[in-house]
C-alpha cells in the first residue's frame, strides 16, 4: 500500500487509523505518517471539543470541516495542515 492510500485509510473511521497505523509502523511512508498524525490530532479534538456544553455543536462542525479538509489534502496528494492546531499535531505525536 502506497502512502497516499495509508493516507485516505486513516481517515476512514478509528478503526481505518489503526489499519493504516499497523500498516505504516511496518514499512514507514513519511506522508502516510503526516496524515495519520494530522487525524489523529483531529479524532482527539473533536472528541475532547464536543464534550463542552452549549459549543459543542458548533465546535463539531468545525472539526468535521477539518477533517473533509485533511481528507482532500490526503486525496490530492499534499501535505495540508489542519488550520490552527495542524502544527501542533505534527508536535505532539511525532513519534507515530
Amino acid at each position: 500500500m502506497d502512502g497516499k492510500t495509508k493516507a485516505i485509510v486513516a481517515h476512514i473511521t478509528i478503526i481505518g487509523w489503526i489499519i493504516a497505523l499497523v500498516i505504516n509502523s511496518n514499512e514507514k511512508d513519511e506522508f502516510a505518517s503526516y496524515y495519520i498524525r494530522q487525524t489523529l490530532g483531529i479524532y482527539l479534538a473533536g472528541l475532547i471539543l464536543t464534550l463542552i456544553p452549549v459549543i459543542g455543536w458548533i465546535v463539531s462542525i468545525v472539526v468535521f470541516v477539518f477533517w473533509i479538509l485533511s481528507l482532500i489534502g490526503s486525496i490530492q496528494g499534499e501535505k495540508k495542515e489542519t488550520p490552527w492546531l495542524g502544527k501542533y499535531f505534527q508536535e505532539w505525536f511525532k513519534a507515530l
